[in-house]
């Protein structure tokens, strides 16, 4: 060799001089930082009425199966498709209130994707004006030694759909129904919705939710609800974060429009009666003209043999919402105040109330 024994020296010296100044620069343990999996939702325009979102993820390791969370808003936005670009096998996704899970594995001894990868789309079919968000909260990422580990995505994308949406009148079961006219107009605003697209099941009962969603719709309609409601949280207990109800009941709430069965329980699965119908109603008509209830009762009395069995608490309302045309008793000499509204009842009064 060449070099000299001090030149040598000084060498191996220079060598652990420099790998002793740059060590605290390195992550404990190892000697480069592993990237960490990161997340992507992206959606496109509305196509045709329909919606994809796409999921990716970025710096995947080994991807062989995953469950994804998501929430999205169902009174605009309806789930057709889940489809993963993973080989294997999905589950079919389940849909719960606002809350969407798929799951897909891959099969067999292979390994997962890793790297950049497309991990999947949703494909929804707008269901009317507005616009809604779609959120990915989270997915639990299974390797194909099937150990997994939960991320926290928390991405969203808003979906505005700003085409109307053609109402095609088509529910099987309104041929002959009194009622029928009003249901479809109803149905082409996008205030009320069948049980089904193919049927509206007019004669079902309406619960107390179900109706304050209906009110809810009429109002975003016809007036800026936020600008005459504090929108202070509603005190029920029975109506959870989750629950598809849940925005409309404050609405409502806050506009001063519905009150619970108690102070904190709103009953929102409970059939609502057609006095208490009229209450909410009369309620929403007050809100529109921004009057009381004190200004507008007229004088005269109803004239039903059953009056006697309206409770007190209603009386009042019923009398002006049947002065006012917006709700007719069962038959000339029956109100029937306790029975259950149906469906048909519930439309007519939301389609009087704009006309009115």
């Amino acid at each position: 060799m060449n070099h000299k024994p001090h030149q040598w020296i000084a060498s191996i010296i220079a060598f652990f001089l420099i790998t002793l100044l740059y060590l605290p620069m390195l992550p404990t343990g190892t000697a480069q930082a592993e990237a960490a999996p990161s997340f992507l939702l992206t959606a496109n325009k509305p196509v045709d009425g329909k919606i994809t979102v796409t999921m990716s993820g970025t710096n995947m390791k080994d991807l062989y199966g995953y469950e994804a969370r998501f929430t999205f808003d169902p009174d605009l936005l309806e789930l057709v498709e889940a489809k993963s670009k993973l080989d294997g096998f999905s589950v079919s996704p389940v849909i719960k209130n606002k809350e969407i899970l798929i799951a897909h594995t891959k099969i067999g001894n292979v390994k997962g994707e890793s790297g950049d990868v497309t991990i999947g789309t949703l494909t929804f079919k707008t269901k009317k004006q507005g616009t809604s968000t779609v959120k990915w909260e989270s997915i639990k990422a299974v390797d194909s030694n099937l150990s997994h580990q939960t991320y926290s995505v928390e991405k969203s994308v808003s979906v505005v759909v700003d085409v109307p949406v053609p109402f095609k009148p088509g529910f099987v079961d309104l041929e002959g129904h009194w009622a029928k006219a009003d249901i479809e107009l109803l149905a082409s605003k996008g205030i009320i919705e069948g049980m089904d697209e193919k049927h509206f099941v007019p004669e079902a009962h309406v619960t107390r939710a179900q109706f304050a969603a209906m009110i809810s719709r009429t109002l975003n309609l016809n007036l800026n609800l936020n600008s005459t409601a504090n929108t202070k949280p509603n005190p029920f207990i029975d109506v959870g974060p989750a629950s598809w109800y849940r925005d409309v009941v404050n609405s409502v709430y806050s506009a001063g429009i519905v009150e619970g069965m108690t102070a904190t329980s709103f009953a929102p699965d409970k059939e609502i009666t057609r006095e208490e119908m009229a209450v909410m109603i009369v309620r929403a008509k007050l809100n529109l003209e921004d009057s009381t209830l004190e200004k507008s009762v007229p004088t005269e009395g109803l004239k039903f043999d059953d009056m006697n069995t309206i409770s007190d608490w209603a009386l009042k309302h019923v009398q002006l919402a049947f002065s006012s045309g917006i709700i007719n008793g069962r038959t000339d000499q029956l109100f029937v105040p306790r029975g259950n509204a149906t469906r048909a009842e519930a439309a007519v009064m939301i389609r009087r109330l704009l006309s009115n």
